[in-house]
């Protein structure tokens, strides 16, 4: 650390006699223009040249540094981040550290998972949760961006990692792997085939996707689709989610994939009601999918709060009832020789369910369709009765959320209410209350209070003024998350520190004195957070973070303020923050988890160096643990590189 210290203060000292960062030159009237981008660049900023060289500098002694951090995640992320830096500049040096990162994310994630398998099932009061949810994946991190520079590169990484992958797999379930090779040899030989799970996406298949998504995610669709292309051919969930996401920066690609889709599930033999039913969230229910088991009941997954039905072409809407009523009317096997993922229930469930839109496009395919609805009529559960639950899932995405939430909370209260057993009906309670939460209906906090389980009540009342919170926030209403945050007895003091420094910055362009006292009601909440505990750090981080576009002083005297109290903590790394709030009962277990930026160091840093980048070099140069002060000086370098 101290060769990266006398860097910094090198560095600073080089700086100081110098212009401010942001300051120009003017160039004489009369001087002919200079002939190219560059050298136009260096004829308005002369210290441009030089604060780039000081940049580099730092990078490179950061990334030799970071063979020795005690943390390999650290390790990894540094390694990986110089390497992105210094793409431009020096190639095979940066090619180096991809694979030195590369290595110590191995290990890195090992440590990770490990943390996730503990956090998965414990108990936790929202103050430990967030930190150990919200732990990276490294070798994710690295493969994003080494592919980002250099495909052969990411898709050796992606090949390491896949059969990585497979050998771990192979050592934790070898039973399984054998299990699943006898149903191979089974099928090889003319037996009956292994279902498919349409909502388990082969693990190769799901890397893949998930780094091509990523790639949309930052509006690189060339390169996403580079990757992803391998892994189109078969309708799963993450198959189906990507071309939903795909859609939403270029349609036409999106759909002409979508059409290669139907064509080839059209004439695979496997394809059945839960394919079609897979493929219907293209057309019905973005983001949100849906699978009917075997023995009946329907698990769904929604990747987003909101679903809106896209505007598709007529012939993409016709290629879908197309193939849609092409396997759905496939001859129905005997129960005892159905091999379906769905089982005949489920083809009836899918039937009803798409029967509307089916008629709607294409009025021909309804007779055949009903004559096979009544048909399978009697191998409804129950002899053919259709019952609440079973209703609510057909309309499931295809009307608003609160009609669908509104029939969920009553049918929840209506078994509260019949059950005999105190546990069972608290549960039933707690999921009534957070349903009405997370429909926004007004009743969810009179609901917890029927909850006679101390706990399991505050557990409830902290997730329901959580979801109230985050909904004001998405809606965009600082007014009313001022109101939520003073009101909200029962969450974490992180989590009201960030609902204050939201509503400033919801407020900063409205109403500038009502933001500034938010933000001083915020680090005054930062403050009262246990000098040890991390949160405390990135309280105050948020509060600086966003003061910045209000009072540029009171944001450098706020950060002074999170690097001492950055300097009282070990646990500090200054990256991967989040917020989460979980309640866990009898039959139920819900868990909100999401990453919070604000809280990090990247954001703030960068911000601060395109401000006065000395000042920012001395303020990184103060951490004294090696985590925090590596993240800040990786965001100064590349906030002077990438500009």
């Amino acid at each position: 650390m101290r060769r990266l210290s006398r860097l910094l203060v090198a560095a600073t000292c080089v700086l100081a006699a110098s212009l401010p960062f942001n300051a120009q030159v003017a160039t004489p009237q009369n001087k002919k223009p200079v002939g190219n981008a560059a050298a136009r660049r260096a004829a308005v900023d002369p210290l441009a040249a030089q604060r780039r060289a000081t940049a580099i500098t730092l990078i490179n002694t950061l990334a030799d540094e970071a063979r020795g951090f005690r943390d390999p995640n650290l390790r990894a992320r540094v390694q990986a981040q110089a390497a992105n830096a210094l793409w431009e500049t020096d190639r095979e040096r940066a090619v180096a550290l991809f694979r030195r990162a590369w290595d110590a994310a191995e290990s890195a994630d090992q440590e990770n998972q490990r943390r996730r398998e503990e956090t998965r099932n414990a108990q936790d009061d929202g103050r430990t949760l967030a930190r150990n949810l919200n732990v990276p994946n490294m070798r994710a991190e690295v493969l994003r961006l080494a592919a980002k520079r250099d495909r052969a590169l990411g898709e050796e990484f992606l090949g390491e990692l896949n059969e990585t992958r497979k050998q771990e797999d192979k050592d934790a379930n070898a039973a399984t792997v054998a299990a699943g090779a006898n149903a191979a040899a089974e099928a090889t030989s003319g037996g009956p085939q292994p279902r498919r799970d349409p909502l388990a996406t082969p693990p190769d298949a799901a890397r893949r996707l998930r780094l091509a998504m990523q790639f949309l995610g930052d509006g690189e669709i060339e390169r996403a689709l580079q990757f992803a292309e391998p892994a189109l051919g078969q309708p799963y969930q993450m198959t189906v989610e990507f071309l939903v996401l795909l859609r939403e920066k270029d349609a036409a690609a999106a759909d002409q994939r979508y059409a290669s889709l139907l064509t080839r599930t059209a004439l695979d033999p496997q394809s059945d009601a839960n394919t079609i039913l897979m493929l219907s969230s293209y057309v019905l229910t973005p983001h949100m999918y849906m699978t009917f088991e075997p023995g009946g009941g329907v698990s769904s997954s929604q990747r987003r709060r909101d679903i809106t039905r896209p505007d598709l072409p007529a012939p993409v809407r016709q290629a879908f009832v197309n193939t849609a009523a092409q396997v759905l009317l496939r001859p129905v096997p005997p129960p005892d020789q159905d091999q379906t993922s769905s089982g005949r229930a489920g083809i009836y469930f899918v039937i009803a369910r798409l029967l509307p839109f089916i008629e709607q496009i294409d009025p021909s395919k309804g007779p055949a369709l009903r004559t096979q609805l009544a048909a399978l009529t009697p191998d409804l559960p129950g002899g053919g009765a259709r019952g609440p639950e079973f209703e609510r899932d057909l309309m499931r995405g295809l009307v608003p959320e609160t009609e669908d939430s509104e029939a969920a909370v009553q049918e929840a209260l209506d078994e509260a209410s019949r059950t005999t057993d105190p546990e069972r009906r608290n549960s039933r309670y707690a999921m009534a209350a957070m349903r009405a939460a997370r429909g926004n209906d007004t009743r969810a906090l009179d609901i917890a209070e029927k909850i006679d389980n101390t706990d399991l009540r505050r557990q409830v009342r902290a997730y329901i003024q959580f979801v109230q919170l985050n909904g004001a926030i998405e809606k965009k209403d600082g007014a009313e998350v001022l109101r939520l945050v003073a009101g909200a007895s029962e969450i974490t003091r992180s989590q009201r520190t960030w609902g204050y420094t939201e509503a400033a910055r919801l407020l900063a362009k409205t109403d500038r004195p009502r933001a500034i006292e938010a933000l001083e009601a915020a680090v005054a909440e930062a403050r009262r957070i246990d000098v040890e505990d991390p949160d405390r750090v990135r309280s105050i981080v948020a509060v600086a973070t966003q003061y910045f576009a209000l009072d540029r002083n009171r944001a450098w005297e706020i950060m002074t303020e999170a690097v001492k109290a950055s300097n009282t903590t070990a646990d500090y790394t200054g990256a991967d923050s989040g917020l989460a709030v979980r309640v866990q009962a009898r039959g139920t277990q819900s868990t909100i988890n999401f990453s919070v930026s604000s809280f990090d160091l990247t954001p703030v840093f960068t911000t601060l160096a395109k401000d006065d980048m000395n000042r920012a070099i001395e303020l990184a140069k103060a951490f004294t643990n090696e985590a925090p002060r590596a993240v800040a000086t990786i965001a100064i370098a590349r906030a002077v590189l990438e500009k």
